[in-house]
């Protein structure tokens, strides 16, 4: 049910310190990006600005997301848990929403033994993505990466390309071993392109997000 932020305000729970958790999640593709926290003030300034805006307990002053990083957070939802003392904001990222320059703050994954496989094969796309992303900024000297990057897009255009043949050889030679190395080249050249061209593989995932739903037909 739609609210005003009159209503909001007036439904919280707060703790001692008048904070309540804003548990951040992109607003596409679902992932959660960080938890912060929100006072009155932060709340007000969230809701006029339509950009996250939080309470540091630290420095204890309201924050602006993006402020100097440039990495805003368009607001597109908000929803208030059933006990009224935590808040869920869905957003629309401008980039990293971690200060270490990673897609999330939660990127340290805890292997379970009875984790789905599935699921730790995303965990390593992420973790591929932010490999590239620290060699991107940091560009070690003697690292392929590195050497990629410098070199420029057609450098790592004609590598895609090159990757891209090798896996159909070792498809059409029927060997499953091959495949798999020369996939595992090329899905790497990928998040390279990916890289240099800044698009985040989050927007890859809600495309086909979109296609599983049935909002694109192929």
């Amino acid at each position: 049910m739609s609210q005003t932020l009159a209503d909001i305000l007036q439904g919280l729970k707060w703790d001692r310190d008048n904070l309540i958790p804003a548990i951040v999640q992109d607003g596409r593709t679902k992932r959660v990006l960080t938890l912060a926290y929100m006072n009155s003030e932060s709340l007000q300034k969230t809701w006029e600005t339509r950009e996250t805006w939080f309470y540091s307990r630290s420095r204890q002053h309201l924050w602006h997301k993006g402020e100097t990083s440039g990495h805003t957070q368009r607001v597109m939802g908000l929803e208030v848990d059933c006990d009224g003392d935590a808040l869920l904001v869905f957003v629309e990222p401008q980039g990293p929403a971690c200060h270490t320059g990673t897609e999330s703050c939660f990127d340290t994954r805890v292997a379970l033994p009875f984790e789905d496989p599935a699921a730790q094969g995303e965990g390593v796309l992420e973790r591929l993505e932010q490999r590239v992303a620290k060699r991107d900024r940091e560009r070690p000297e003697g690292a392929y990466t590195t050497y990629l990057f410098s070199n420029g897009i057609d450098k790592i255009l004609k590598k895609v390309g090159e990757e891209t043949a090798e896996v159909i050889i070792a498809a059409k030679n029927r060997s499953a071993s091959e495949l798999r190395y020369e996939t595992a080249d090329l899905l790497y050249h990928l998040f390279v392109m990916l890289r240099e061209q800044k698009l985040p593989f989050a927007e890859v995932l809600a495309e086909l997000e979109e296609r599983y739903q049935g909002k694109k037909t192929h």
